[in-house]
């Protein structure tokens, strides 16, 4: 069974402002094929960061702790690696490659993947059943990918890339975000359908509760201060939905916060 292990991970990033402020603090988290965890907190916690060191985004350090994809290291993976290896990342904000079409880049991508381009005659087949999922035009695939898109066709399609490429885990950075009513079930469904054939492990990052309504987790997590401070099942969301995220927040900051002088630590 696929199984992805995170131990302490502690992550800096650099800005054009900070240099080394670390982000994550000591985050532990295991998801195994077939589960779905979401993870959920404020602006700021870490979620983010999390799925972006994952996927080896360059602008994040790793200073300690390791990340295992059936007990090899990532860490040590270059990006196309990590891909190849079987982990997937939907982005936030997906950028645009012109003059490359959708069609073509799927192609690829599930070539490289795969190490051999599938057959021309089930591909086709397998790309419309997916199209078809996600209610897209079949026109859809000949445009360059994310030009002129929507915010929905964006998520769209990054869920797309998911069905196709059919990651052993897969890590979906807010892909509710942006959305309307209508571009949100049509994504979720998207994701029922990668989650319902129990092939893929599914970390998903959000602020709000109302994708659980179409998403159902297993686990749910909460994320303040760069750890995951709080673990359950779905009725942890409904919590979130009542209460927010103002204890954890406290919490969190009564912990960090410096003692006063003269007291012992």
């Amino acid at each position: 069974m696929s199984t992805l292990e995170i131990r302490n991970l502690h992550v800096s990033v650099e800005t054009d402002s900070t240099e080394g402020r670390e982000i994550l603090r000591g985050v532990d988290l295991t998801i195994r094929r077939g589960e779905t965890h979401a993870i959920m907190g404020p602006n700021g916690s870490g979620k983010s960061t999390l799925a972006y060191s994952i996927a080896g985004h360059p602008k994040y350090t790793i200073t300690s702790g390791s990340v295992a994809l059936d007990g090899v290291d990532v860490l040590a993976m270059s990006v196309d690696e990590r891909a190849r290896a079987g982990l997937f990342l939907a982005m936030q904000y997906p950028v645009e490659v012109p003059g490359v079409s959708v069609s073509n880049f799927l192609r690829s991508s599930v070539t490289a993947v795969r190490g051999e381009a599938p057959k021309l005659r089930t591909w086709v087949k397998e790309v419309r059943e997916s199209m078809a999922t996600l209610e897209m035009d079949p026109a859809f695939a000949e445009r360059s990918v994310n030009e002129g898109f929507s915010g929905g066709e964006k998520k769209r399609h990054e869920i797309l890339q998911m069905a196709l490429l059919k990651p052993k885990i897969a890590i979906l950075d807010e892909t509710d975000s942006g959305l309307d009513v209508d571009a949100l079930r049509i994504v979720s469904a998207g994701i029922e359908s990668v989650r319902a054939a129990g092939e893929t492990g599914i970390l998903l990052i959000t602020h709000y509760t109302r994708i659980l309504r179409y998403v159902k987790p297993e686990f749910v997590h909460v994320m303040a201060g760069g750890r995951i401070v709080d673990s359950g099942g779905p009725e942890l969301a409904a919590v979130l939905e009542d209460g927010g995220y103002d204890r954890y927040v406290k919490a969190t900051e009564a912990t960090e916060a410096p003692a006063p002088a003269g007291t012992a630590v």
